[in-house]
């Protein structure tokens, strides 16, 4: 009996949430994946060689699917109603059948308006740009420092081979955004978005640069500026809680790493807006940003994923014809670029290992249970959407026109 003659008998027993997904699964090409039901059946889907395993507990984890979706799918394995061996190759596999899973990807739009307009509240005013960051990074320095690398970087990483390790593929990150600047020694950086200070140390150590740092977290800023000074770097870096809307001033150089994402679609002009005006006229912009892939770009921005609801608050992904647009609009113009997605899907994939052998401090720091496992999702669903191509991450160079 084949995959689907096998669904299709079990579907005259199964619940009617199950058996519209398993129809769904069963149009799944490119791998398969084995499900054990609540039953103690098992169905396999798919066409080709066996990428994951996903054990059932509760019968509601396909109710969930077809009425939210992916975040329903999310909050399902945050709830424990399903496993699975394999998480980022599963919805891998998945995110490379979109088109086939449309139902179970979207979910109904009326179970989704609370999802959208929770997430209308979240706008990147002033307010709701501190209160969006606040939420996310400040879990906690200690959390934070407990999985990532010693660089305590929080963006994709650049591996120059394939035994280079995570510190040493931060490092090589910073250093390509640098030589893609043409940074001088003494040279003043402006970073909106220091994030820990990793990229100021790299700058002011080994490129011999001044760098301005502002952040929105407190937690950050405290570290950053203890760097600085443990480093031996005070004197060539200054950190400070500020919005990008409030500077002023021009430096030599701009750079912007992974913080765009939190910028929000309608504050867009205003960003680029910002950057073109703090940076000097023979100066260079380098933004290190995720983007959607140009073609889901419209779907998505209508919608809410698991992302914005629970993970960043208030985030928004640009596609690339986007930044072209609002580049262009701000007087600016793209004279480099390059992309890097199966970088970003090995650092994700580098964190969840180190994540996971951190789980029994990550309890004892207060965290949950649905926390670790939220966490998981998180950083698998991304690995999966750079492996799948449904997004990608970029080095862009930009200069004033």
């Amino acid at each position: 009996m084949n995959p689907r003659q096998q669904a299709l008998t079990l579907s005259q027993k199964l619940p009617r949430g199950a058996e519209l997904v398993l129809h769904m699964l069963d149009a799944l090409r490119g791998g398969s994946v084995n499900i054990q039901l609540p039953d103690g059946n098992a169905v396999l889907c798919g066409d080709a060689h066996l990428a994951a395993n996903l054990q059932v507990h509760d019968w509601a984890m396909f109710d969930r699917i077809i009425s939210k979706g992916s975040i329903g799918f999310a909050e399902s394995w945050m709830d424990g109603e399903w496993d699975s061996d394999h998480l980022a190759d599963l919805l891998t596999l998945m995110g490379n059948n979109r088109a086939a899973l449309t139902r179970a990807i979207h979910g109904d739009a009326l179970r989704l308006i609370f999802h959208r307009f929770w997430h209308a509240l979240r706008a990147n005013t002033r307010a709701g740009s501190k209160r969006n960051i606040e939420a996310h990074y400040d879990l906690g320095n200690d959390f934070y420092a407990l999985w990532l690398d010693e660089t305590m970087t929080y963006s994709s990483a650049c591996y120059n081979t394939p035994e280079t390790d995570l510190a040493e593929a931060q490092r090589e990150k910073y250093r390509r955004i640098l030589r893609s600047l043409d940074a001088q020694p003494g040279q003043r950086i402006l970073e909106v978005g220091c994030g820990w200070g990793g990229f100021a140390e790299l700058a002011c150590l080994e490129f011999g640069c001044h760098v301005h740092g502002i952040t929105l977290s407190p937690s950050q800023l405290a570290w950053a500026r203890q760097r600085a000074e443990d480093k031996g770097f005070a004197q060539q870096a200054v950190f400070e809680l500020r919005d990008y809307r409030d500077l002023a001033g021009q430096f030599d150089h701009v750079v912007s790493i992974e913080m765009i994402e939190a910028v929000g679609e309608k504050f867009w002009p205003s960003y680029f807006r910002k950057l073109q005006a703090c940076v000097a006229p023979t100066g260079r912009i380098v933004i290190q940003g995720i983007s959607i892939a140009n073609e889901l770009f419209a779907h998505y921005r209508r919608d809410v994923d698991f992302i914005q609801r629970y993970i960043f608050p208030g985030g928004m992904l640009f596609s690339p014809q986007v930044l072209q647009r609002e580049a262009t609009a701000a007087g600016l113009r793209i004279v480099q670029s390059s992309a890097f997605g199966l970088d970003y899907a090995r650092t994700l994939a580098d964190w969840m290992r180190r994540f996971n052998a951190r789980r029994d401090e990550v309890l004892a720091q207060g965290f949950d249970e649905r926390f670790i496992r939220m966490w998981q999702f998180y950083l698998a669903y991304c690995e999966a959407g750079f492996r799948s191509g449904s997004t990608d991450v970029h080095h862009f160079t930009l200069v004033r026109e």
